[in-house]
């Protein structure tokens, strides 16, 4: 257990062992909510981006990508229709 201390400001100063937990360090962002009545901290970016995976999950299969050769045929084709929008727009 980790003990901290709150300032007269309302600030405090994370335990190195919690840092390195939460994987921050200087500059970087917490973020704080209630789950179950208890306040958690958490890495805001880690969050952030469990969010973002959590939002895409499912997409690739959507889209029929299931490895990097689709990934990459992805991006030709839309590459390909660029180049024939931005044709169209200088021929229209």
């Amino acid at each position: 257990m980790e003990l901290a201390k709150i300032t007269t400001r309302g600030q405090l100063t994370l335990p190195i062992e919690i840092r390195k937990r939460l994987g921050v360090r200087e500059g970087s962002k917490v973020v704080f909510f209630e789950e179950n009545g208890r306040i958690v901290i958490e890495n805001a970016g880690m969050l952030a981006l469990r969010e973002a995976q959590t939002a895409m999950r499912g997409e690739a299969e959507r889209l029929g990508v299931y490895d990097e050769d689709d990934v990459v045929a992805m991006i030709k084709e839309a590459r390909k229709e660029k180049r024939e929008e931005q044709l169209n727009a200088d021929n229209g």
